[in-house]
């Protein structure tokens, strides 16, 4: 007779083994899980705790992983190879049409030197503490937070603002002695105090769990918003400094309307850990005689 073709578990030894060892990894893997949802309910202080401990163990993990996917997206790299005239020919179109704005750019900023210096106008440097990398973040949950390689031993705290090359990114929340996590705009209990640049104009971005802002105007109601607009932080409230890059509308609407972040916490290589800003004082007005 014919060995049949399918063969059962009983028919080995090793796949009743392994059969036996799926359904115990399965079951202690829910106990697990139900362990920690009731821990993080019930005694919140000892969950932090431990989720601290686990992204000090998987931080120097996450950093290599990330290296690994920088070595290999860029520049450079293979994929640089493929398709190199037609970026060649993009960058040249995209330099031609941008020369005109950098010498409007340039005009602007002349003038602005020289009313600011009219008006005595001093800026305030934020000296950052610490450069680190994001080495993961959350992309498809509800929350939204990410893992920086730097904690107390580097002088990061609770409370700073996190900010990259292309603008703010959230504030950290949790530090560990070599790690922090980090409070993304996109989350749903991140507000940021924002202004329009174009007239300046006060709102309020918060996030909407889903990858994307809600722009909301602060000063007058029904205020008209255009798509493409963009907002940089405000300096309102003594966490985020002032002009930092945050959003940019994406549909136009009144009163409120979307918007998407201008940083991506996933496809950046380094970030900036900033002290919270706070507003210098207005000067004393002389005594009256």
């Amino acid at each position: 007779m014919a060995p049949p073709s399918a063969k059962r578990t009983g028919f080995s030894r090793r796949a009743q083994y392994g059969v036996f060892i799926g359904y115990v990894a399965a079951a202690s893997g829910v106990v697990v899980g139900l362990v920690l949802v009731l821990l993080s309910f019930f005694n919140p202080p000892v969950f932090a705790a431990f989720r601290s401990a686990v992204a000090e163990a998987t931080t120097p993990i996450s950093s290599g992983l990330a290296g690994l996917r920088r070595a290999a997206t860029s520049p450079g790299s293979l994929a640089d190879y493929f398709g190199g005239a037609d970026k060649i020919r993009e960058l040249r179109t995209q330099l031609a049409r941008e020369h005109a704005i950098v010498t409007r750019a340039r005009m602007i900023n002349a003038e602005n030197r020289r009313l600011r210096a009219l008006l005595r106008i001093r800026d305030i440097e934020v000296t950052p503490v610490v450069a680190a990398r994001l080495v993961s973040s959350t992309a498809s949950s509800t929350r939204r937070f990410a893992t920086l390689n730097a904690g107390r031993r580097q002088g990061v705290e609770p409370g700073m603002p996190v900010r990259g090359p292309e603008g703010l990114i959230g504030r950290v929340i949790e530090t560990g002695f070599n790690s922090a996590r980090v409070l993304l705009l996109i989350d749903a209990e991140s507000i940021v105090p924002v202004r329009r640049t174009r007239d300046n104009l006060p709102a309020i971005a918060s996030g909407r769990g889903d990858g994307q802002l809600d722009i909301r105007s602060a000063g007058s109601a029904n205020a008209p918003f255009q798509r493409g607009d963009t907002f940089v932080t405000s300096g309102t409230g003594g966490l985020y400094p002032p002009n930092i890059p945050v959003a940019r509308v994406t549909q136009s609407a009144r009163d409120a309307a979307p918007g998407r972040m201008l940083a991506d916490p996933d496809s950046l290589d380094f970030a900036l850990v900033q002290r919270p800003f706070r507003p210098a004082p207005l000067p004393e007005r002389p005594a009256a005689p």
